[in-house]
């Protein structure tokens, strides 16, 4: 049987590390990445997040973006970030990864890093974050958290990782040796959807 391409979709609060330490994945696992501000900073940068016009951009370009992705030459595995709650609308925003991963007949790993508020507050500010449209309100922050939980798919292997004391290039380690031995581990087979 032909080895699956890897999806590995991770997980995690604003500020967490997310970008950083899918960028060192990518690197080390030859894969593309595609961090949700790459979706959703053309809707911020033109459109008040009150515009109507902002929302209809953001679901337009996904939905490009999707296509695309559905439709990329296999053989690359995929890294994909996102910051997803357990409410129902991101719960729904979820399901587009798995008509992803069902459309690509690949294999999804979900991540969800986990970091400390006290080490989150301090990333959240990191230099560059502000340039790039990326949250550095410590008050919405602190507001998600205390409303929310961060999304834990079900039905898929299922990586967690505290990442509070780790660098970034530590996490990317053990997340490629977690994601891999999860892929490895699953059985359930997947076919392309035509």
């Amino acid at each position: 049987m032909a080895e699956r391409d890897l999806i590995i979709h991770i997980n995690g609060w604003p500020g967490s590390g997310k970008l950083t330490i899918a960028r060192e994945m990518a690197r080390e696992m030859g894969a593309r990445l595609l961090d949700n501000h790459t979706i959703i900073n053309p809707a911020q940068v033109l459109f008040d997040r009150r515009d109507p016009l902002h929302n209809s951009l953001r679901l337009a370009l996904r939905a490009a973006i999707f296509d695309h992705l559905c439709r990329m030459k296999s053989g690359t595995p995929l890294i994909l970030t996102d910051a997803l709650s357990d409410d129902p609308y991101d719960s729904g925003v979820f399901e587009e990864y798995r008509t992803l991963t069902n459309t690509r007949g690949a294999m999804l790993v979900a991540v969800v890093l986990d970091c400390s508020p006290e080490r989150n507050a301090e990333r959240l500010v990191a230099p560059g974050r502000a340039e790039r449209h990326k949250l550095t309100s410590q008050s919405v922050l602190d507001g998600l958290r205390s409303r929310h939980r961060l999304l834990r798919a079900q039905g898929l292997p299922l990586v967690e990782l505290d990442v509070s004391e780790l660098s970034a290039a530590e996490a990317a380690r053990i997340l490629i040796e977690r994601c891999r031995a999860a892929a490895e581990s699953d059985s359930q087979p997947a076919r392309p959807t035509p």
